[in-house]
């Protein structure tokens, strides 16, 4: 049987839940008939249960009732191929795998040993250090795939071995088709954001980035719960200061060309350089330095703020800074050291 491309797996998911959702319609109007005759009411109240008020997840109709069905069919779309990203990603940290159901790795302290205890043989492995960077390709000269582990060469990787390579390339256009955009511009612009939504303000994967707003030339994502002492220095050395070798050696060949395109391209380049440098002087080396140790029992919030402008901000999170200043009960409590 020939594999299904990922378009004809989404449609047949849209299909499916449509379907759900019109039987469990028809059960509801069951019962409310039924109800209506024990209590011979049945001319007297309403049976009918519009599609819109059955209250699926999945149901088109109770999501987006002001939606033409077209419409609807189009956002049920988009938000499956967002989800199938968020669960690519989640594959890449070790959090779930293709080879076994439920959460792999999910525990603080879990280790790529205990995933492979739980998974011997995987058919797409995770990353191994837990660090995933993210790069920006809008810089003149870096394609954004530099590292080895860059999010979307793990992507890509990610859909071949999920859905087979014969309908690689249809699949890839079909997702960025629907996203509206190439897939690097989605993960640098809305994969975050998407995540953080997802988790109500209490991410379990993290972006280290040299700003704050999430517009950094250098971005690198973590997950939580593989966290250790070691995982801002791994950030630091094996891909900030990785990433500005990079950027200068990229320099000096620009240089070394000449002419006015190359001088512009060498001058965007220094910029992004400084704007890397400074982060690492000014932030992620004086908090690599520290060793922070994590418990997670101390919460999203606490943690969080505690690696200050390390991360990109989270508005929620910091408006809560002043309260958790106070809190005297964590492990790990929140210090003047750790203020923004």
């Amino acid at each position: 049987m020939a594999t299904p491309t990922f378009e004809q797996t989404v449609l047949a998911q849209r299909d499916h839940w449509a379907q759900v959702s019109r039987e469990q319609q028809q059960r509801e109007i069951a019962n409310n008939v039924a109800v209506a005759q024990a209590y011979d009411l049945l001319d007297e109240v309403p049976t009918d249960v519009p599609l819109e008020r059955v209250s699926l997840s999945r149901n088109s109709a109770f999501r987006w009732p002001t939606k033409t069905p077209a419409e609807r069919d189009a956002l049920f779309v988009e938000e499956v191929v967002k989800e199938f990203i968020s669960y690519a990603v989640g594959c890449m940290f070790g959090r779930y795998s293709l080879d076994a159901p439920g959460l792999i790795l999910a525990s603080q302290g879990e280790t790529m040993a205990d995933y492979l205890a739980k998974v011997p043989s995987p058919s797409f492995a995770p990353d191994p250090d837990g660090v995933i960077p993210v790069t920006d390709p809008i810089i003149p000269g870096i394609d954004g795939a530099w590292f080895s582990d860059d999010v979307v060469a793990r992507f890509r990787m990610f859909l071949r071995v999920s859905f087979g390579e014969e309908h690689f390339a249809e699949n890839l256009r079909y997702i960025e088709d629907k996203l509206g955009k190439p897939l690097r511009q989605y993960f640098l612009k809305d994969f975050y954001k998407e995540h953080v939504q997802r988790y109500k303000n209490r991410p379990i994967y993290w972006m280290f980035s040299s700003r704050t707003d999430g517009k950094g030339v250098f971005n690198a994502l973590i997950y939580l719960h593989r966290y250790t002492q070691a995982t801002p220095n791994l950030v630091l050395n094996e891909y900030l200061r990785e990433f500005q070798a990079k950027l200068r050696a990229e320099i000096t060949t620009l240089e070394r060309d000449g002419g006015n395109a190359a001088a512009k391209q060498a001058d965007s380049l220094r910029k992004a350089l400084t704007e890397c440098e400074d982060y690492e002087r000014d932030i992620l080396f004086p908090l690599a330095s520290r060793n922070l140790t994590m418990d997670l029992d101390d919460g999203v919030l606490v943690n969080y703020l505690r690696f200050d402008r390390a991360l990109v901000a989270i508005p929620a999170i910091e408006k809560k800074r002043k309260d958790v200043e106070g809190w005297t009960w964590p492990k790990n409590p929140l210090r003047p050291e750790d203020a923004r």
